[in-house]
């Protein structure tokens, strides 16, 4: 069975929307953040990285700027879950050209 990058992204969101149930301090969203942070980094080292992880980076430094904690560490978390289905995506599909058939 194969799942899409985005589906994983959808479950990864689901599963971490369900941890952030009391209220944020600013140190749970520099964790986050920093997670974050290093996924979308490894998915540039494979050349994947999605405009919608720099999005939910820069909506997570705002929230944070303006004292919101809770809403900086959702959208850290956000961000860390795409960055992590464009890794899989990369690496799903470095090879999956070769198993199209041309005609």
């Amino acid at each position: 069975m194969r799942i899409s990058a985005l589906s994983l992204a959808t479950a990864l969101l689901m599963a971490g929307a369900t941890s952030v149930l009391a209220a944020s301090s600013e140190s749970d969203f520099k964790a986050a953040y920093a997670a974050a942070e290093a996924a979308n980094k490894e998915a540039g080292s494979l050349r994947n990285q999605w405009t919608v992880t720099a999005a939910a980076l820069a909506a997570a430094k705002k929230a944070a700027d303006a004292g919101d904690f809770d809403q900086a560490v959702a959208q850290s978390k956000e961000a860390e879950a795409l960055a992590r289905a464009s890794i899989y995506q990369a690496t799903s599909e470095k090879d999956a050209w070769k198993a199209l058939e041309i005609k």
